[in-house]
């Protein structure tokens, strides 16, 4: 049941004077539920429960989280068609859309479940003491990894359940024995509140300290620059604008204390269909990449939005069918008004910019909130000149670039700021053409070969990142098992009692974990 409250821990309050509403997109209308801003008081409550819980819950084994991430899987699940309505009320979805979304959301927490059971994620290493040793004697050091502490995590405003409240981020932090404060979206924060019940439901059933999450709302900033700012928060997970990312970013920076900030944001995701592609299969590209640019109205990370190709009469062709096919497409609502507002906006901006030709874009009635697609062209040179030609459209947008050569082409790849995606598209011409390639792999977190950037695969070989200012930190993902390293560190213990060891690390080695012990990798006694 939806209450229009905080959860600070298990508590549900609402102190706080200011109130908002989420809006439904599909009806123009606001929804019914009145939600309640965290006050400041509430923002120092959930952060010292935070700091408390975090004392119990670095300590708690693997199994025991395993169990607790398994229970949110189940009290997701438990949730029902009122989380479902809720989802679509909020965001303009369709249920397939939510459906599919929660499916995600649990399959991530049963991953993390299964990798600390296992155990063998903290990497364990170990070099035994050789008191003989000359000239010096060698002592005992092992090293594993330890969580950092309490974690803010924002939720995303295009994915409500997989990207926020017990998403990707959160799942993560509490696998690697971190609490976690949520900063709710206000524009699905029913659907957080929701989500937010089951976690606090699963902490209570398996034993679990209070304060080991808070779910905290907010209708604008404050509440998250409060956090942030916050000497008790020790990491921050963010998926959004580039704008919002960096300003969360330089704040954790200048703290006296500063903290990591683990931001996703901005990507164009380049896609370069080659030469013989474009002859051969331009056509069906054309198709595919008419569905991937309008799917979800546009609103992945991963959307298309710039396509790289040499200039002749089959890359004419692609733009022709793919102008063609996108218009067929029945255009679907987008996230909000201010969503809407901000890609009309945007990509106005980018119509007015000079040399950019528009392909295709509709031009019939539509109803509130629904976004109408557009393709655009541009000639290499006056790309590569203009910069605000590089900038991302969030929604149904894509721009094609005509470069004059291969060289051009290079160039404008290498020149491209850093990116989640980039994609290839060839047919038997890919080992002439190692040059774009390495571009490529230098400004990108991912290389596709053949295929869309559309659809982020869970999995530890995952990388959902890339060079700033696709994300803060190229060296670590977003999405996947391998995200657990953002919330820890590091940790070595020197001459250390065996008995007083962690389990991970003692000669017995209880857990029967994979270890690197005196440089080779065994799950063996010492």
């Amino acid at each position: 049941m939806i209450t229009g409250k905080n959860y600070i821990g298990n508590l549900l309050s609402s102190i706080g004077n200011k109130t908002f509403k989420t809006f439904n997109p599909q009806t123009n209308l606001e929804n019914e539920f009145v939600f309640s801003e965290a006050s400041n008081v509430e923002i120092e409550q959930a952060t010292e429960l935070a700091t408390e819980a975090f004392q119990k819950f670095q300590k708690v084994t693997g199994a025991k989280k395993c169990e607790f991430l398994n229970e949110i899987a189940n009290e997701i699940e438990n949730l029902g068609d009122e989380l479902i309505k809720t989802y679509c009320s909020e965001t303009g979805l369709p249920e397939g859309r939510a459906l599919g979304e929660r499916d995600r959301t649990v399959f991530q927490l049963r991953s993390f479940a299964n990798l600390v059971k296992e155990g063998s994620w903290v990497e364990a290493v170990i070099d035994t003491a050789d008191p003989n040793r000359q000239p010096i004697p060698k002592v005992d050091i092992r090293k594993m990894l330890i969580p950092l502490g309490p974690v803010v995590v924002f939720g995303a405003s295009n994915f409500p359940l997989a990207y926020s409240t017990a998403g990707g981020d959160t799942a993560a932090a509490f696998a690697a024995g971190c609490p976690v404060i949520v900063k709710s979206h206000p524009m699905h924060a029913g659907t957080g509140e929701l989500v937010a019940s089951a976690i606090i439901k699963a902490a209570e059933k398996t034993g679990m300290p209070n304060g080991v999450f808070s779910n905290l709302n907010s209708s604008g900033i404050e509440v998250g620059v409060s956090l942030v700012k916050h000497p008790a928060v020790k990491a921050v997970g963010f998926t959004g604008s580039i704008r919002g990312g960096r300003a969360l970013y330089d704040m954790a920076a200048q703290r006296s204390e500063p903290i990591p900030v683990f931001a996703e944001m901005g990507s164009i995701n380049p896609v370069v269909i080659l030469p013989n592609a474009a002859k051969i299969k331009g056509t069906d590209w054309a198709k595919t990449y008419a569905g991937s640019i309008t799917l979800g109205s546009g609103q992945f990370c991963t959307n298309p939005g710039l396509i790289l190709g040499i200039k002749n009469d089959d890359l004419s062709s692609f733009i022709k069918v793919l102008s063609e096919e996108i218009v067929k497409i029945e255009p679907s609502c987008m996230l909000h008004p201010n969503i809407i507002g901000n890609y009309e906006n945007n990509k106005a901006k980018m119509l007015a910019q000079k040399g950019l030709e528009t392909k295709a874009t509709l031009d019939k009635e539509l109803s509130a909130n629904y976004g109408r697609q557009a393709i655009t062209t541009v000639e290499g040179a006056t790309f590569l000149a203009n910069t605000n030609l590089h900038q991302e459209v969030f929604g149904p947008y894509s721009m094609i670039v005509q470069c004059e050569n291969i060289a051009q082409l290079e160039e404008i790849i290498s020149k491209l700021e850093g990116q989640l995606t980039g994609t290839i598209l060839a047919e038997n011409e890919l080992e002439n053409y190692g040059s774009i390639v390495d571009a490529l792999q230098n400004r990108v977190g991912r290389i596709i070969f053949n295929g869309v950037p559309t659809g982020v695969e869970v999995c530890p070989a995952m990388v959902h990142g890339g060079p700033y200012p696709a994300s803060t930190d190229s060296r670590f993902t977003a999405v996947g098992t391998e995200s657990i390293k953002r919330w820890v560190r590091p940790f070595s213990f020197q001459s250390w009692p065996n008995e007083l060891l962690p389990n991970e690390l003692k000669n017995e080695n209880p857990l029967g974990i994979l270890r690197v012990v005196d440089g080779k990798r065994t799950n063996s006694n010492i």
